[in-house]
């Protein structure tokens, strides 16, 4: 009776081993297929990072050349003003001085006077040149809200 006994413990034994050879197995198989996914994981990671590397030197350039461009776009406009005001006194000489309108037809001096009136109010007003874009998002964004400030990029990559 102890012999059956042992036989039967025997086979139960024999069967819980199976179960935990089995569940040793999924186990590894659930292992094997999670590396894969780490391993995939750490593939698509290192991609994105090189694509944010390219994305940040293209950043890097993108605002080098606005900075490039709003100083050149300050040095026209500061050229343009001077040009104004060289031609709103060359013009203002020209309607005052007597020998001036006699060299001058009356359809000149009507277009110079007209030139002249236009031109006043341009050369008393503060200048302000925007190209079409800036018009368009002037409200939006203009040029002194660029923050070339990278600590907002560190705080998101942290």
């Amino acid at each position: 009776e102890q012999g059956l006994q042992l036989l039967e413990l025997g086979g139960s034994v024999e069967e819980d081993y199976i179960r935990i050879a089995r569940c040793f197995e999924a186990t590894r198989q659930r292992c094997c297929r999670l590396e894969q996914d780490g391993r995939r994981a750490r593939e698509q990671l290192a991609r994105v990072e090189a694509e944010r590397a390219a994305l940040e030197v293209k950043l890097k350039h993108a605002r080098n050349q606005v900075e490039v461009e709003m100083k050149k776009r300050h040095r026209a406009e500061a050229e343009l003003e001077k040009q104004e005001r060289k031609l709103q006194l060359v013009l203002e000489l020209l309607m005052r001085e007597p020998w001036g309108s006699e060299a001058l037809s009356k359809e000149q001096c009507s277009v110079l006077s007209a030139l002249a009136g236009r031109r006043l109010g341009v050369a008393l007003a503060p200048v302000r040149r925007s190209s079409a874009v800036d018009e368009s998002c002037q409200s939006l964004l203009s040029h002194s809200d660029i923050s070339y400030d990278r600590t907002e990029d560190d705080v998101v990559r942290s």
